[in-house]
């Protein structure tokens, strides 16, 4: 009669204990954007549920091109994911909305936050200072230039922004060489942010036109206008045509990051390398382009949705997420033994993260970005206005 008696209450107890393993079960709902077939999530979702019994990971691909008016829509309809991928220009409305989870304290106390690369908590913070994103992949702007061409002129590659503009000089050669590749049409902007806002411009009430700023914008100006250094294409070329002038040899340096190097590679070998942008009175300015992830305000498994977040930030989780991106590990680990890009190209994005910045985020920085920088540059290369006037035309965007 024991015996039986031990068997029912071994039974029964068993039981409880399978019941409240199964309530305390959670599923994460992960929305994320990879255009890459070759998409490594179901292997780290297997990999995460193995190592985290309870939780089960509903991920899900959202096209790119709908993927912002599908998240707000979601959260404004209650019923948006636990965390997702997000990008620094959603955060201030985000934030706005209260729909972020502040993250500061858990990554505090996380054990990967050391190895995380330095900076990119700070590039990361919210308009209120606090940390509502966590870092999963990213790129900054670089100087390439033609390691063949600067050989032959026996020119080291620029440290300064005067080197800059001597190895400009020395490498343009009639009829059609020049120094430097300029992306006078859209998205260039941030090649230029490289020599203006070094030098003290900021998207702010006033900041665009101070002596200072305009002066850095006129050096630029005059590297078209005066020095000839850059192609008479410039005021049009967008991204395919400067890439094309530097495979081609037609310019010896141009800007870019490090998802254009395999592609040069590909062309160039060993004739390409890359360092980082120059210092124009000792300060140097590049873009940062991010992606990170978050954690939703509304979720009720707030704790299971950042053991998920931390496993993809985390050492070789984060190398074989990226590996589908073509961005860079945010781990200094993985960015230690990374492989999908040249070595040069990895170490010059590193060198970079010290001073890479970005814009601030509002309605009137998408305008300077999308077409007010654009049509203003155009304007002042081809004379039509000048340096002050098209800093003033800029800064009337920025006026409040």
């Amino acid at each position: 009669m024991r015996k039986l008696l031990r068997t029912l209450v071994a039974a029964c107890t068993l039981a409880a204990g399978l019941a409240a393993g199964a309530a305390q079960a959670e599923t994460v709902h992960f929305w994320y954007h990879f255009d890459n077939p070759a998409n490594p999530m179901s292997d780290l979702v297997k990999k995460f549920e193995a190592e985290n019994p309870g939780i089960t990971v509903e991920a899900e691909n959202v096209p790119w091109n709908s993927y912002y008016d599908n998240l707000y829509t979601a959260l404004a309809g209650g019923n948006a994911p636990d965390a997702a991928m997000v990008k620094l220009f959603a955060q201030p409305r985000l934030v706005e909305m209260g729909a972020l989870e502040p993250i500061g304290d858990r990554i505090d106390a996380w054990p990967g936050k050391a190895d995380l690369l330095d900076h990119l908590l700070d590039l990361n913070k919210g308009p209120d200072a606090k940390q509502y994103y966590l870092p999963i992949q990213y790129v900054v702007l670089y100087l390439y230039y033609r390691a063949d061409l600067f050989k032959a002129a026996g020119l080291e590659p620029p440290k300064t922004c005067e080197d800059f503009r001597n190895a400009a000089k020395a490498l343009t050669k009639a009829p059609d060489v020049y120094g430097f590749g300029l992306r006078g049409g859209k998205g260039g902007w941030d090649q230029w942010g490289a020599f203006v806002f070094s030098q003290g411009a900021k998207l702010a009430p006033g900041g665009l036109t101070t002596p200072e700023a305009i002066a850095a914008n006129q050096w630029v100006i005059d590297l078209f206008a005066k020095d000839k250094v850059i192609p008479p294409s410039a005021p049009n070329d967008g991204f395919q045509e400067i890439v094309a002038a530097f495979k081609a040899g037609k310019t010896a340096m141009t800007i870019h990051h490090i998802g254009s190097s395999n592609d040069l590679v590909k062309a160039l070998g060993d004739k390409v390398s890359a360092v980082p942008v120059p210092a124009c009175n000792g300060h140097q300015w590049t873009s940062y382009g991010d992606e990170s992830l978050a954690i939703f305000s509304a979720s009720t498994v707030k704790d299971a949705a950042w053991k998920w977040i931390s496993f993809l930030a985390k050492g070789e989780n984060n190398v074989a997420f990226n590996k589908a991106t073509g961005q860079l590990t945010v781990t200094k680990s993985g960015a230690e033994h990374w492989t999908l890009h040249e070595r040069r190209f990895v170490e010059a994005t590193v060198q970079s993260l010290p001073f890479a910045s970005v814009l601030p985020q509002s309605t009137a920085t998408t305008e300077f970005v999308n077409t007010a920088w654009q049509t203003a540059m155009q304007q002042a290369l081809t004379g039509q206005i000048t340096s002050e006037q098209m800093m003033q035309q800029l800064q009337t965007l920025f006026a409040q």
